[in-house]
């Protein structure tokens, strides 16, 4: 496959998988604002610092609000990373590759594109949020539906999957860090019924709060569902199961090729680097180092799969 479809690939998917997670973002900003007495400027400064958007924010804006925070994450197109502009540039990528999609692909993503345009025409009032972030979410998800539903399980399916898991590793990891580190309003707080508020807000927005709650009878805690959203290789946003798949999605793309680069080799070291720890380890070394070498590692691995089978964008 040539590098230039290869990468048109994967950054649809990484693209389609960021306008989710970025809803995600914003919907944990918001439900953990809402559980704190602190002043919610913190929060929405916070939230940018996690979307690394704070200073490309603060060039278009004098202060932080939150409305303004959610209209910049949303659909401020100055803003790269915005899910208006991520959702035009999946488009875009998928136009570029149309020959290496199903029919069925294309059309879900361009429909997507043309739903997500109507809703984030206007500013989003906060009666709207809801209704807006599930529709992000919603539409996102038809377009993985419809690769698993209709593509070839080859090389094409994995370069996709790599820019889903790659992205969503990513995102899991700096979701994660809002809670712990940043929006904590004080260490003294830890283990308290606001704490514990705040973390089962964590696992509505990425739609774990079900699935921890098959897995773990009573009431949450911080280190158990941070424990099933960073170890537990059964949860489609823990870092261990992203972290699979990627060393899984490369082998089958090792297999095809008859070659394995060196972003197999980190991909694997990353993978055993947290399936081989346990939660108390990672408590131990700070949850806060953990995720920041976690979303660093992700970047090497993304930038050296890019270089490996040079893509072009």
């Amino acid at each position: 496959m040539l590098g230039r479809t290869a990468g048109g690939l994967y950054w649809m998917f990484r693209y389609l998988e960021r306008s989710e997670n970025t809803a995600r973002l914003v919907e944990t900003g918001l439900r953990i604002s809402l559980t704190k007495s602190s002043d919610k400027v913190d929060d929405w400064s916070s939230i940018l610092d996690t979307a690394a958007a704070k200073e490309l924010y603060l060039e278009h804006h004098a202060s932080v609000d939150d409305d303004k925070v959610i209209d910049f994450l949303l659909r401020d197109r100055s803003n790269p990373s915005s899910v208006l502009s991520v959702i035009e540039a999946a488009r875009m990528s998928a136009r570029q590759v149309r020959t290496a999609l199903t029919r069925e692909v294309w059309e879900a993503t361009n429909d997507c594109w043309m739903r997500l345009h109507d809703v984030l025409r206007q500013p989003v009032s906060r009666q709207r949020l809801p209704d807006v972030l599930a529709a992000i979410r919603q539409e996102s998800a038809l377009v993985r539906g419809a690769l698993h539903g209709t593509m070839l399980r080859n090389d094409i399916y994995n370069f996709c999957r790599l820019g889903t898991f790659i992205e969503r590793a990513d995102n899991t990891a700096r979701i994660l860090d809002v809670k712990y580190y940043v929006l904590l309003p004080s260490p003294l707080l830890i283990g308290t019924q606001v704490d514990n508020v705040q973390w089962e807000t964590l696992l509505r927005a990425l739609s774990a709060q079900r699935a921890y709650h098959w897995q773990h009878r009573g009431p949450a805690d911080a280190q158990s569902i941070a424990e099933f959203l960073v170890l537990d290789p059964r949860m489609p946003r823990s870092l261990a199961f992203c972290y699979r798949k990627i060393a899984a999605n490369l082998g089958y793309l090792g297999y095809d090729y008859g070659d394995k680069p060196r972003s197999h080799e980190i991909a694997i070291r990353l993978h055993h680097s947290v399936a081989a720890r346990n939660i108390s380890e990672i408590f131990g070394e700070g949850l806060h180092e953990f995720l920041l070498a976690r979303v660093a590692d992700t970047r090497e691995l993304g930038e050296q799969i890019e270089a490996d089978y040079r893509f072009t964008r």
